[in-house]
């Protein structure tokens, strides 16, 4: 029987879609290992939101070969569907396939035995027109939920409606029948994800939207807690933060990008908001959820993003009740808008600019947590050991630490939440074992 293993790189879509393939190969025979152990095959699903995502994948393909040098090796993803002549031409890959192929894979592989040369299946990205649902299952102790694909923003910075085509999605039904079959495992947390959830139902010729498909998520029984992953805040609607603010399973936690609080700066990465709405959708989740947790993605250094520009976003920043940053200096990417932008900025000063964003990240995160201290929080625990420590989730993002205990992995329990240690995250005392 052949054995299967697969390395996933880059965003929750990417793990849901991973889980998804392999359980199809699964089903025709194949046994899962683990990615460092001696496979058959080797999947490398990859991201291309950045640089380092792209370098990844060579160092990958070089790190299998050592563990089987005639591994039939088979690369996925963004990155394969945006550069698949590119990475042909990695000595060891066999097989790269595009997004209309990915889930295609079985019909693909006539044989395990290694190519002469890389067989390419990569279809114009206009010719991407179905949607395939997934959600991950075994790798995490939380579920991703897909729910979209795709993206018909096209900020000029970004090369992801070239990697996933147009935003597209399941009805409402097909959707909520996919997330009872994660019901029916022993998952306790589902993570809502796609490209761009926000835009659910875009495609089609009837009216459902995304809050349509919360309302009926929000009914599934055997699904403790539901987490919505990044969402566009011209898409986070009133309706969206007052439903989930009186939800019993959806957490009060949301991942909004900003990219940058210097309107000017927006207007060039064609975002769809200025600053001021953006203030109003956290004014409008804190005054319904005073202790939500709220995250911030933040580009720093954008062609043409001035010392004065960056104060901008940083004071911006600094004004607003959130609770911690992803920053991610800016990384030029072919075939868009932004690459032929006067005004490069200086790599020393995207660094820079990067770790004051993190220093203000960290405060954040601090004072969030310090808010918390002496409530009563529901913590699911986590299966990944951190050395001798497991780690685990409240509902609104407070990261929990306790000696591992393998009878905790994947329950919820009552805590206290008493101290901030010295890694600056979350101890308590238990109050109730749930589940």
């Amino acid at each position: 029987m052949s054995r299967v293993a697969i390395h996933t790189l880059g965003c929750k879509l990417n793990y849901s879609e991973s889980s998804t393939i392999v359980r199809q190969l699964e089903s025709n025979g194949f046994t899962k290992v683990d990615f460092t152990e001696e496979s058959d095959i080797y999947i490398i699903n990859t991201c291309s939101v950045t640089d380092n995502a792209d370098k990844k994948c060579r160092t990958t393909v070089k790190a299998v070969l050592k563990q089987n040098p005639e591994a039939y090796v088979v690369v996925i993803g963004c990155y394969a569907q945006l550069k698949p002549k590119e990475i042909s031409e990695i000595p060891g890959v066999d097989m790269v396939l595009g997004a209309a192929e990915k889930f295609n894979m079985i019909e693909h592989l006539h044989s395990l035995q290694k190519e002469e040369k890389a067989i390419v299946f990569n279809k114009n990205i206009k010719e991407t027109q179905e949607f395939v649902p997934a959600f991950s299952y075994g790798d995490r102790t939380r579920s991703f939920l897909k729910v979209q694909d795709g993206c018909d923003y096209f900020c000029s910075f970004c090369t992801i409606p070239l990697a996933r085509g147009k935003s597209r999605n399941a009805s409402v039904a097909e959707t909520v029948a996919k997330a009872k079959e994660v019901a029916a495992t022993n998952i306790k947390e589902v993570v809502i994800t796609g490209v761009n959830i926000g835009d659910f139902g875009a495609d089609q010729d009837y009216a459902e939207t995304l809050y349509d498909l919360l309302l009926e998520l929000d009914k599934v029984e055997g699904i403790e807690r539901y987490r919505i992953s990044s969402i566009e805040p011209n898409l986070l609607t009133n309706e969206i933060i007052d439903f989930v603010s009186a939800s019993d399973k959806f957490v009060p936690h949301f991942h909004i990008p900003l990219q940058s609080g210097d309107d000017e700066i927006l207007l060039k990465m064609r975002r769809k908001y200025l600053s001021e709405l953006y203030a109003d959708r956290i004014a409008r989740i804190k005054k319904r959820m005073p202790n939500s947790c709220i995250g911030v993605d933040v580009i720093v250094g954008f062609p043409g993003e001035t010392e004065e520009h960056f104060l901008n976003t940083y004071n911006f920043l600094n004004e607003l009740d959130i609770s911690y940053l992803h920053v991610f200096p800016y990384s030029e990417r072919n075939n868009t808008t932004a690459k032929k932008m006067e005004g490069k900025v200086l790599k020393a000063d995207k660094m820079e600019r990067a770790k004051r964003l993190r220093i203000l990240s960290e405060k954040k995160k601090r004072y969030f947590y310090e808010t918390q201290l002496g409530k009563s929080m529901q913590v699911l625990w986590e299966e990944e050991r951190q050395g001798d420590n497991m780690q685990g989730f409240s509902e609104n993002y407070v990261r929990f630490e306790a000696p591992y205990d393998s009878t905790k992995v994947n329950t919820i329990e009552i805590l206290n939440f008493d101290q901030i240690n010295e890694s600056g995250l979350a101890k308590a005392s238990l109050k109730e074992h749930l589940q």
